[in-house]
């Protein structure tokens, strides 16, 4: 979930950059410092953009950095349990496939993809369901359901999120919008018409007595 959120914090100004547009300075600092970011109760740090001083800053003896309280508005995404997301499959691996949302990757496991055994084609970058025959890949965009999630404030890529795909209306879009099959009904291929059953009409004739 995307939320904006105002933040409060300090950032530490070098001392070669005090003869530089200071506003300026302090605004970048800040985006380098906190962008791209976690923070367990606001989740990562998108973007940091309206940047405030607080009063002066200070200079500590023996630092000779200038210590500076700032307040700012940051876009940030919190991914949260049973939450619905829209992803697209960025890698397939031997245990499942990788899920771009948003600015963090999620790992859909072999179990998760799909109401079917699986076979998972690493080489090639896809994974194909042994008796419904769907194949999810690289590229495709998918919606998901998250039933696991640890995030990692000193470490980003070692956060850790668990999708799934097995319920209904979730998978790859293909697949939710596929016409819903009959018991005993023939899969009917991708761009086939179905044939609409012949109705012939028979007239009833009156017997002469």
């Amino acid at each position: 979930m995307y939320t904006q959120v105002t933040i409060r914090d300090t950032v530490r100004i070098p001392p070669n950059m005090f003869g530089e547009d200071l506003p300026k300075v302090i605004e970048e600092t800040v985006q380098k410092a906190f962008e791209g970011t976690i923070k367990k109760e606001y989740g990562v740090i998108v973007v940091a953009e309206n940047v405030k001083s607080l009063g002066d800053g200070i200079v500590i003896h023996g630092d000779g950095g200038m210590y500076q309280k700032v307040e700012f508005d940051a876009l940030t995404f919190n991914p949260t349990l049973q939450e619905l997301l829209d992803g697209v499959i960025c890698e397939v691996v031997e245990f499942g496939a990788f899920c771009h949302i948003g600015p963090l990757d999620a790992l859909i496991h072999m179990s998760q993809i799909m109401n079917d055994y699986v076979e998972v084609d690493a080489e090639h970058q896809r994974i194909t369901g042994k008796e419904n025959k769907r194949v999810l890949k690289v590229g495709d965009s998918v919606r998901t359901r998250i039933v696991a999630v640890s995030l990692n404030e000193l470490s980003a890529r070692e956060s850790k999120i668990g999708l799934t795909m097995r319920q209904a209306s979730l998978g790859a879009y293909e697949w939710i919008h596929e016409p819903e099959k009959k018991p005993g009904e023939t899969p009917q291929k991708p761009g086939e018409a179905q044939q609409k059953p012949t109705v012939k009409k028979f007239e009833h004739r009156k017997r002469k007595r």
